[in-house]
């Protein structure tokens, strides 16, 4: 225990350095300012800022960027309550209750809640990130190239299964970004893989293009495909006091807590992120209220629950990060390639090799939050303007920074070309419903899932049992098997209670 915080104090020493705190008070901001623009996000925002992190040093460089990853997640409560536009998927939730709020004049205490929530939900996923973290990594020294392997396949099967209502499109898009990690030169035996004869891809295809492919240019595309080429402009008005009255506060608490808990375990699973917390912390309070029927007509619970669990998310998303150099979403598999982009590999190791760094980042966090807390309520009135901008100049300028992005990396036309195509490609899979976050993850999983099956198979000289002999490895192969299972039985069932037939004869669709 004493350890963790002399560990803790070295990391301050280093977050309140004056470059280190100016560029997390950037990326706070940032994040913040992505949370409020619709349909950005902060997987697009950091993919958008890689190139300038270059010249930065790694530990500056990635305390900036993980600012704009749990930035974001204050940002998007304010549209959503102010005129029912979320500007992160996380808050889709709370528009529910947070904008009936604001229509009764009541949006002072909506984004309070949404505020001191997020605060402290924030401060308690930093505080179990700080704590388990050296714990897991322990454990995961008990971990060898089968079970890492099986980890990521885990990992996998959990964001296809879980990320998307047709599991087939889940899938779908995870064999994408499998087969894209294949192209280039095969590590191993040096052939070239998948890049008919082109020498601009013998490297592979680039994540940072990849990824903007994937989020920024469908985006865009879609928002500007959409008829009118204007937001709602008609912003509440914020009437009365934006603190919360006493009766606020005391049926704000509870969901405080409970949203801080369930976000935190909910955003430590691999593939799932911080979205599933604030849907099923709503569908908690909901059940637990005394009132439910209140929930939807301006119900306080129904702001102050999913704000919190959306933003605990952040912290428990990046448990798996650090300590086994596994995302837990789509945006910390852009963060696992900045660690790397650096000539670091997050995982157990990091705890001890670069222990600086990572305790210097957690410090940031706690400072990342206070900030926020004191920049988000004055601010509202400045980010609800933003949402003035017509459409089109605005996604415009973010297809005009995504080419800026893609063409700094390496100088080269023929990156520019590849983004046109992986953003078409990007824009078909979302109008199908097919999810991009699936493709990504897999894309950077994919070397890592080749390189220790490979291991696996030279240790056991080719023998699968290997995969079964241990108990981890044991327990993660029945996890991959419930996994990929019991959402086909759960359609199976829903099949059966909607057409009365028994289930041994309906077909699963994906």
């Amino acid at each position: 225990m004493g350890d963790i915080f002399l560990k803790l104090i070295t990391g301050f020493e280093h977050a309140l350095s004056l470059q280190n705190l100016g560029f997390c008070l950037m990326g706070v901001f940032i994040g913040t300012l992505v949370g409020v623009l619709p349909g950005i996000g902060p997987i697009t925002a950091i993919a958008l800022l890689i190139p300038f992190s270059f010249g930065l040093e790694p530990m500056t460089g990635l305390i900036m960027l993980t600012g704009v990853y749990y930035g974001s997640m204050y940002g998007g409560s304010t549209t959503s309550i102010l005129i029912r536009t979320p500007g992160e998927v996380a808050s889709i939730i709370t528009t529910l209750d947070g904008y009936e709020m604001a229509k009764q004049g009541r949006a002072g205490p909506a984004l309070s809640t949404a505020a001191i929530g997020s605060f402290i939900a924030g401060t308690f996923s930093i505080i179990g990130l700080m704590f388990l973290s050296p714990i897991i990594a322990k454990g995961a020294y008990y971990f060898g190239a089968a079970e890492y392997f099986l980890l990521m396949v885990l990992s996998l099967s959990m964001i296809s299964s879980l990320t998307t209502g047709s599991v087939l499109k889940g899938y779908i898009s995870t064999l994408l970004g499998l087969a894209i990690a294949t192209v280039g030169i095969d590590p191993q035996s040096g052939v070239n893989r998948f890049t008919f004869g082109n020498t601009n891809l013998l490297d592979g295809i680039d994540f940072v293009l990849f990824a903007i492919a994937m989020f920024a240019v469908p985006e865009a595309l879609s928002n500007m495909a959409k008829k009118g080429n204007e937001y709602k402009t008609d912003v509440q008005k914020i009437q009365g006091s934006l603190w919360m009255t006493r009766d606020d506060w005391r049926k704000s608490i509870g969901p405080y807590g409970r949203g801080s808990v369930l976000g935190f375990l909910i955003g430590a699973l691999p593939g799932i992120g911080p979205s599933l917390a604030s849907f099923l912390s709503y569908a908690m309070e909901r059940r637990l209220s005394k009132h439910p029927e209140k929930f939807g007509k301006g119900a306080i619970e129904g702001v102050s629950g999913p704000e919190s669990a959306n933003n605990a998310g952040v912290g428990g998303a990046l448990v798996p990060l650090f300590t086994l150099g596994i995302p837990g979403s789509a945006t910390t598999a852009l963060l696992l390639f900045i660690f790397m982009m650096y000539g670091l590999q997050p995982g157990p190791g990091m705890f001890e090799t670069n222990s600086t760094l990572i305790w210097a980042i957690i410090a940031s966090m706690y400072i990342g939050n206070v900030i926020l807390l004191l920049l988000n309520l004055p601010l509202v009135g400045v980010f609800a303007s933003i949402l003035k901008l017509p459409t089109v100049p605005l996604f415009v300028g973010v297809l005009a920074f995504s080419v800026i992005g893609v063409y700094a990396l390496n100088f080269n036309q023929f990156d520019l070309f590849m983004l046109l195509i992986f953003g078409i490609v990007g824009y078909l899979m979302q109008q199908s419903n097919i999810p991009l976050a699936p493709a990504v993850m897999a894309l950077v999983l994919g070397p890592l899932l080749e390189q220790n099956f490979r291991r696996s198979m030279s240790i056991s000289n080719g023998d699968l049992f290997i995969f079964f002999e241990r108990p981890i490895s044991l327990a993660l192969i029945i996890l991959i098997v419930l996994v990929v299972i019991v959402p086909n039985i759960v359609l199976l069932i829903k099949k059966w209670r909607q057409k009365g037939v028994p289930p041994h004869r309906l077909g699963i669709r994906g």
